[in-house]
């Protein structure tokens, strides 16, 4: 961790709105052509500009009261002899699992030859609220907070472009210091790339019809206790509801066929489609059209819209079609933005990242979309690829990982880059191997760990717990104690990497805390029972409610591994001897001759075992070092042969419930890999992954699309194919 000091600047916002929920200000510099340095630190996300031009976005993320300072060199970006720095900042002051709940504020200051040109707080650095977002709406997810909503007018856009602005001076209002401790870092995590993209393939054009606002919401987090947002009798816009009163229909001979499912219909001799092409600007009178990106991406979607007349414009995605169809209130998300737009040239851009295959452009009113693409949001080309042989199946596979990878890795492991965007203990256990491999580094692990060490405490949970996913505000005190594990297992492997003994000596007192917290959980015979909140095994009957409690065998096999983790890290003998008694009384209560068995139930204050056998819970076994292939030889051959991607098409061992991609399938492909079982594993990972590549580009958090299509954890495939076929330097693109 280092410490970062500003020079002059402060930390400002407008006086009384620093908590105030979806704020927007925009900052605004007038600087001279010259070799200028920019430093900043922002709650809760700002996106700079220059001269109307995007450049990039931030702050990393970081744990509750640290900031993280972005160094950006403005020399390149500063083509005109006097430049329009605009520099927009959103405060959302809401607890979610991708941001955190903290008042809002900018600090800036721009150098040069190492002296303070302007700063916040010295009154050179212009504030105004430009009136455009929509504050009062709805949230994105139950993980995020606001979904965008705009209203534009085109006489605003000199703002972000000219160096005179008087006629926009009556958007400008003081920004003041505002208190509060923080402690500002220097960035450690690499600069995200931002790429370009376009769509491949304009799919589907059709009408759209707009029924009267549905007087029901489809979606509202806000309801749920400890969510906080705006309530529906407090908003402006409900856009769910706008959505559901939205019919399409598409129009048969103007749009290529190619699509997930489905039947282009008839032309209406009154459609109003002119300039058609495949991805040529056309004009929409009320209608709509559907773009494919070449794969699942992630990024801030850009168009350039001619409205001849006001119109609304509504955005809408998804990663992947249904039946033809794009829902996007798939995931329980609002995969939508509107634009209400004033009659001339708009150009927009999302302010924050969102994940999609395909994108719904509907217009209510007369425009013509002049462009759409999207600015990628990724982690920056890496180092190494792997020395694939010649195999199109695996090479897509691998491409797929990669593009997983890429968009869960940019200022900290995330689980998907779209309905959470959330720094997840476990997922990160496998992500962090992965980094290791592309980049030959640890930088992203050290400060995804870091940030669960920081901090004094973590608010609403009990005394010694880490929380399930950080940095991130979860109101109502929920979190999975397995996680917490996974964290001392992840540091473990992470020492072994680095060899950074600085970061581990850190956790000490952390973790000896976890360690404490859970001895109050041992039974009688030193097993955890009836642990609080959540207890995660995997997303499958692993995880329901009669087979997670009382005892939960393959949490007790996690556990078991943590404390031999602990005794590795900081030689306590103590932890070790704890673990071998626990792995004893495991095997000797969960093994029923041919199967582990998940749990046992206390009934009359004795422990009853109900039989219960998932195939998760077999990998975890092996997986912990419970289970080995000596002392349960019978048991290993038995998963070789019988389980794996076949398994839902032979019907063997019906009474084992199956495993899910998360993590079920990824453990036994990680037991072949130790056991240098290669054919095995490439197999496996050709069963389970080849559609997933095939139809999104991406792999999924589960075995079908029904959830994210994109998750980070996924992109461990890259981690065994590395170690089949060995990397080189160089990028696959």
């Amino acid at each position: 961790m280092d410490t970062f000091e500003f020079q002059r600047a402060q930390a400002v916002w407008i006086l009384g709105r620093e908590k105030e929920k979806n704020c927007e200000l925009a900052f605004r510099i007038l600087l001279p052509r010259g070799r200028d340095v920019l430093y900043l630190a922002a709650s809760t996300v700002y996106r700079l500009c220059i001269n109307g031009e995007f450049v990039c976005t931030g702050p990393a993320r970081a744990a509750h009261g640290y900031y993280n300072v972005d160094r950006i060199e403005l020399t390149d970006h500063l083509a005109e002899e006097m430049n329009v720095i605009v520099i927009e900042v959103a405060g959302y002051n809401v607890n979610t699992y991708d941001t955190l709940d903290q008042p809002a504020f900018l600090t800036a200051e721009v150098v040069q030859n190492g002296e303070v040109v302007c700063c916040t707080g010295d009154g050179r650095i212009q504030c105004c609220d430009m009136g455009q977002r929509v504050r009062k709406v709805q949230r994105y997810s139950f993980q995020r907070a606001f979904v965008e909503c705009y209203d534009l007018r085109t006489e605003k856009a000199g703002f972000y472009t000219e160096a005179l602005w008087e006629k926009l001076a009556e958007y400008e209002q003081p920004a003041v210091p505002v208190t509060g401790h923080r402690i500002y870092l220097k960035r450690s995590v690499r600069e995200p790339e931002y790429e370009r993209l376009r769509p491949e393939t304009l799919m589907e054009v059709g009408q759209a019809v707009f029924r009267q606002v549905s007087p029901a919401p489809l979606q509202s987090w806000e309801t749920k206790p400890g969510v906080r947002g705006y309530r529906r009798e407090e908003l402006e816009v409900h856009l769910t509801d706008e959505v559901g009163g939205i019919s399409l229909a598409p129009f048969q001979g103007a749009a290529p066929a190619a699509r997930e499912g489905g039947v282009c219909g008839s032309l209406p001799g009154d459609a109003v489609v002119s300039g058609f092409g495949e991805l040529n600007p056309a004009t929409l009178q009320n209608g709509y059209m559907l773009y494919r990106f070449p794969f699942n991406a992630t990024g801030f979607l850009r168009t350039r819209i001619r409205c001849a007349e006001p119109c609304t414009i509504y955005l809408l995605f998804d990663e992947i079609l249904e039946e033809g169809r794009l829902d996007c209130m798939r995931m329980s998300s609002v995969n939508c933005i509107r634009y209400t737009l004033d009659a001339g040239i708009h150009r927009t851009q999302t302010f924050a990242p969102y994940t999609m295959k395909y994108v719904q452009v509907v217009v209510k009113g007369r425009a013509i979309l002049e462009e759409i693409d999207m600015v990628e949001y990724k982690h920056p080309p890496v180092k190494y690829c792997v020395r694939l042989p010649e195999d199109q199946a695996l090479e897509r596979i691998y491409r797929a990982a990669l593009e997983s990878y890429l968009s869960n890795a940019v200022d900290l492991f995330t689980d998907c880059p779209s309905r959470e965007r959330a720094g997840w203990l476990c997922d990160s256990f496998f992500t962090a191997r992965v980094e290791h491999v592309l980049t030959g580094e640890s930088v992203l692990e050290k400060a995804f760990l870091e940030n669960f060490i920081l901090p004094d405490h973590f608010a609403n949970l009990p005394r010694g717990m880490l929380p399930m996913c950080y940095p991130a505000d979860d109101a109502d005190g929920y979190f999975i104690p397995n996680w917490a594990m996974w964290f001392v297992l992840e540091l473990e492997e992470y020492l072994d990497r680095s060899g950074d003994r600085k970061l581990v000596e850190q956790a000490r007192e952390r973790l000896y805390g976890l360690a404490v917290y859970f001895q109050d959980f041992e039974n009688e015979y030193g097993l955890l029972e009836g642990l609080e909140s959540w207890v995660f095994v995997e997303w499958s009957r692993a995880n329901d409610a009669d087979v997670v409690q009382d005892v939960n065998f393959p949490t007790n096999m996690l556990y078991m591994r943590m404390l031999s983790a602990m005794a590795s890290l900081y030689g306590d003998e103590s932890f070790r001897e704890k673990a071998q008694g626990l792995r004893k009384v495991i095997r000797e209560r969960s093994f029923d001759g041919e199967f582990y068995t998940d749990n046992e139930r206390r009934e009359n204050g004795i422990l009853v075992n109900p039989g219960n056998h998932t195939e998760v819970c077999q990998y975890y076994a092996f997986f912990t070092g419970t289970a080995d292939r000596g002392s349960d030889a019978a048991l290993w051959e038995r998963l070789n042969r019988d389980f794996g991607p076949q398994r839902r098409r032979t019907g063997k061992y019906p009474e084992v419930a199956f495993a899910n991609a998360f993590i079920g399938n990824y453990l036994r492909i990680e037991l072949l890999y130790r056991n240098g079982q290669y054919e095995d594993v490439l197999e496996n990972i050709r069963g389970y992954f080849a559609a997933m590549a095939e139809r999104t580009g991406t792999l999924w958090e589960h075995d079908s699309p029904t959830a994210s299509c994109n998750h980070g954890f996924a992109s461990h495939v890259i981690y065994w194919l590395a170690g089949i076929y060995g990397v080189e330097k160089g990028k696959k693109k």
